[in-house]
């Protein structure tokens, strides 16, 4: 497995700042050449560091900025189970994270929606309606404080 260096994290956190910088920009930044930028960034890529490349909307902006989190508990846990659900959060476009946690709940999902109307459809017509859950806690979002798109890359 290969493990990346100081360099390599740098351009790793240089690209989390702005993943839409030229080779030659992100080489100035770094301050290698462009030949062995490009190809440190080829090897993150394949190695699996990098996972994908993308930009970061305004929520509200496109009426998408009511947040919830839900907490789900399922009636029973196994592998097809967890697989089916899994499978039915991923067809629900609102839903824009799923995370298999410990604890009293089994699953934490962030849903974006246009209102509480919105989200209560969701809550009823969609995730009510799944397979195995038997119960979901809403926690309604009254201000964001703090939000980090990056990991903290230290170099």
């Amino acid at each position: 497995m290969y493990t990346p260096d100081k360099i390599d994290l740098k351009i790793l956190a240089v690209l989390q700042e702005n993943a839409n910088l030229k080779i030659k920009e992100l080489a100035a930044e770094v301050g290698l050449s462009v030949t062995p930028v490009f190809d440190r960034l080829k090897r993150l890529e394949k190695e699996g560091f990098i996972k994908k490349y993308t930009v970061i909307l305004d929520a509200d902006k496109l009426n998408i900025g009511f947040v919830v989190f839900c907490t789900v508990k399922m009636k029973l846990v196994n592998e097809e189970i967890n697989k089916e659900f899994v499978n039915a959060i991923d067809a629900i476009p609102e839903i824009t994270e799923c995370y298999n946690i410990s604890g009293e709940y089994d699953y934490l999902l962030k849903v974006h929606a246009s209102s509480m109307e919105t989200y209560r459809n969701i809550y009823l017509h969609t995730l009510g309606k799944l397979n195995n859950v038997a119960s979901i806690q809403s926690i309604f979002v009254m201000d964001e404080s703090k939000h980090e798109y990056g990991l903290p890359v230290k170099y």
